[in-house]
């Protein structure tokens, strides 16, 4: 998390808004965007489409998606950044796979109040306008966050950022730049 820079100042909070989107007959193609504590983008990166076969589908049954999510596609996003993100957010669930192969915390966002609630042994916390999710199995992550994300503004909307980045890749989708 932030810690202090030369000259007594403080390092800026970089956020990792990492997310996927299914490709019709193509897989899963993700996304990462790295930005500032107000979101302004600092690096983005994508994946190339990435879909398993049938033995693959059978093999890992319902472990396939946070795999393929979040380990797959989010470990390769995650080591491709040169800019690297003290905090990695998500909007989809199976993304939090990827917090037990990565030294960072990785949250879900989510807005709905039962969301908030969290399920049994799944810290939350508000950070910006949104309830943020952990873990289970990383629960010390929620008081870490807490400590360290005094930079984000407490009318941040995080969800927004996911927004961007499923744009971004189908712009990029659309004009060919992942095959």
């Amino acid at each position: 998390m932030p810690s202090m820079a030369p000259h007594g100042k403080s390092e800026q909070l970089r956020l990792g808004f990492l997310t996927a989107i299914e490709v019709p007959e193509r897989g899963f193609s993700g996304g990462l965007l790295v930005t500032n504590h107000y979101g302004r983008p600092l690096e983005f990166q994508c994946t190339t489409p990435v879909k398993p076969n049938a033995t693959q589908e059978i093999l890992y049954g319902s472990s396939l998606q946070p795999f393929l999510l979040g380990e797959l596609i989010g470990g390769t996003l995650v080591e491709k950044t040169s800019v690297k993100p003290q905090l990695i957010l998500t909007d989809l669930p199976q993304i939090l796979e990827l917090r037990n192969h990565i030294d960072l915390p990785v949250v879900l966002v989510g807005l709905d109040e039962h969301f908030a609630h969290g399920e049994e042994g799944e810290p939350t916390l508000k950070l910006g306008r949104q309830q943020v999710r952990f873990h289970p199995a990383h629960g010390g992550d929620c008081e870490e966050v807490a400590a360290n994300t005094q930079q984000v503004p407490a009318e941040a909307d995080l969800c927004e950022p996911f927004t961007r980045v499923r744009d971004a890749l189908q712009e990029t989708l659309k004009t060919g730049s992942l095959r």
